[in-house]
């Protein structure tokens, strides 16, 4: 069956069972010459991904919608009450600033209500660590958040949690699709039912959660001495506004700006091209704060709080931003000088997140593992070691950090917190965090890392993403700028393969559509499609020797005329 019979079969049951006005949009679809729309909005069902479920909003299959919301949840509702048969089911309903994540929270609320469950909702629009505390601070079995993180405006999603807080790993991501597969009907989806199963979320949750930072920030009486430190601070027309200044606040700091025109919650984000803290134009709106009011650092959230790009200062004051990789090795480094004894702890971060992070594992001796992409298997981590091994933090390349296990997914307001405390401890040493990454460099090494994104949309899209991972396999580079490769990891074989010797190992990480190539100078290249949008990711990551702060320049543009090379080998 080719891709239109396969998305017309699939509309016309739709036709079938909607209301009027979806009705009249499926009919519009079938009755079109184009059919591009069509396919890409019915050609199948949206599956859990790295972040769960997420599509662009509108009418379809493969579309975030109020019957592929009510699916989802339906979906849900049934595998939860088959794995917890006797218990009463609990859940923690959360959402963020998009367009309709209000109106699909309280669908996605009336849907578990329906089927029995107690719901607890938040009743205004909350970060996503706040979901996932909530989950084990209310002792639910599951949680559900309404958003799309930090995609372009036209998107949203949902994203399941199960009882410890974390995202859906397997088996359980598998088997809530299947129980939404065997949805044949949207008349087995109970849209109505008894709204006395749902209560709102009171303030001693986010109370709690203040607690819990409180706890993991070491040095609090530097802190109280740099009350005053200036800090400039955008939730993006997102959730970050609603705790981030709050947080800090309970935590000293007396000088933070917020950057007003992007205050204000809106899921059109009219400030902003893309509301991603990775990208600088996202950002720049904070950074022109930064400097017009002299700040020691910026920060910035996405539309759901549990990313946050960071702007800090150069040797001559001028901002620019950190990437996921600088920011985490700056993290991990300040976390791992506080930690008085490391015996029986560990660190975590993901396959294509710095190998920075390892280096400096290994010097202050903690163990560091590593995980596929998406903070659900970080979180699958700590629940295999709990009991038996101390989590202290972890992180990955894509701005997301997380530190201390009281939530369970990468958390951008205790970030936050975490990175305003770690510039008023540089100021008080008399430094800057500009100034501690170069002493990393100069001891660890010059790690540096680019990437790549290549946007493929559509059923088109996806199969050419497929044929390129298909081509890396069948034909992997040899060489990188002239350095050859030595090993190859396929994570979906689960293979590594020493190309020297021809010996192979299992790699010992579930199955991910994932390839990474090391050279003989330890040079890294991986290559994956993205989980939550429609692309192909390449990720470059260089190292040489940096002897003294004096050659960063130098240095940092060989290593950046080397990763352009790769790139543009990666990518013609």
């Amino acid at each position: 069956m080719s891709l239109e019979e396969q998305a017309r079969k699939t509309a016309m049951i739709w036709e079938q069972s909607v209301d009027a006005a979806t009705q009249a949009e499926v009919r519009k679809m079938l009755s079109s010459s184009d059919t591009k729309l069509l396919i890409d909005s019915f050609y199948k069902q949206l599956e859990f991904g790295t972040g769960g479920l997420r599509g662009i909003m509108g009418v379809g299959s493969n579309c975030i919608n109020q019957y592929t919301i009510g699916a989802a949840t339906q979906g849900l509702a049934n595998y939860l009450q088959k794995s917890f048969p006797t218990q009463p089911i609990q859940v923690a309903v959360a959402y963020d600033s998009r367009n309709n994540s209000k109106k699909l929270a309280k669908i996605t609320a009336k849907v578990f209500a329906a089927n029995g469950i107690r719901v607890f909702l938040f009743p205004e629009l909350r970060p996503t660590p706040l979901l996932s505390f909530a989950i084990r601070y209310l002792k639910c079995q599951s949680g559900v958040v309404i958003t799309a993180s930090h995609n372009p405006k036209e998107y949203n999603g949902y994203k399941a949690y199960w009882s410890d807080g974390a995202q859906l790993v397997p088996p359980h991501d598998k088997a809530v699709i299947e129980e939404v597969n065997a949805i044949t009907s949207f008349d087995q989806i109970r849209f109505e039912g008894n709204e006395n199963n749902i209560s709102m979320v009171g303030p001693e949750v986010e109370e709690a959660y203040y607690a819990e930072v409180k706890k993991i920030i070491p040095a609090q009486e530097i802190i109280r001495k740099h009350s005053q430190i200036p800090l400039v601070f955008s939730g993006i027309h997102g959730t970050g506004n609603t705790m981030v200044p709050t947080c800090l606040e309970q935590l000293g700091f007396e000088h933070c700006m917020v950057v007003k025109e992007q205050e204000k919650p809106d899921g059109n984000f009219p400030t902003v091209t893309s509301p991603n803290p990775e990208e600088q134009s996202a950002m720049q709106m904070a950074l022109n704060l930064g400097k017009e009011k002299n700040a020691e650092l910026v920060m910035a959230t996405d539309p759901d709080a549990d990313r946050v790009g960071i702007g800090i200062k150069d040797e001559k004051g001028q901002f620019f931003l950190l990437n996921g990789n600088q920011a985490f090795a700056l993290m991990i480094w300040f976390i791992l000088k506080h930690q008085h004894d490391t015996k029986g702890k560990y660190i975590a971060k993901t396959i294509v997140t710095t190998e920075l992070v390892d280096a400096m594992a290994a010097r202050f001796n903690i163990h560091c593992y590593n995980t596929l992409t998406g903070f659900k298997y970080i979180a699958d981590l700590i629940r295999a070691h709990e009991g038996q091994q101390t989590f202290v933090a972890a992180g990955e390349e894509s701005y997301g950090y997380m530190v201390g296990d009281f939530v369970r997914d990468k958390d951008a307001v205790s970030a936050c917190a975490f990175f305003a405390a770690m510039a008023a401890v540089a100021q008080h040493e008399g430094s800057t965090l500009y100034h501690w990454l170069l002493d990393i460099y100069c001891e660890y090494g010059f790690y540096k890392e680019g990437l790549v994104n290549l946007v493929r949309k559509g059923a088109d899209g996806a199969q050419e993403i497929k044929n390129m991972m298909e081509g890396f396999r069948k034909n992997p580079p040899t060489a990188f700028c002239d350095e050859r490769v030595v090993r190859i990891l396929d994570y979906k074989s689960r293979i590594e393969k020493n190309v020297i010797t021809g010996e192979t190992t299992k790699i010992e990480l579930p199955s991910s559509d994932v390839l990474q190539f090391y050279t003989e100078q330890n040079t890294k290249v991986s290559v994956r499609p993205s989980g939550t949008e429609p692309k192909i990711k390449f990720y470059v990551s260089v190292v040489a020797e940096l002897k003294n702060k004096a050659d960063f320049d130098q240095v940092n543009a060989q290593l950046e005329a080397k990763i352009q090379s790769i790139e543009k080998q990666l990518t013609s």
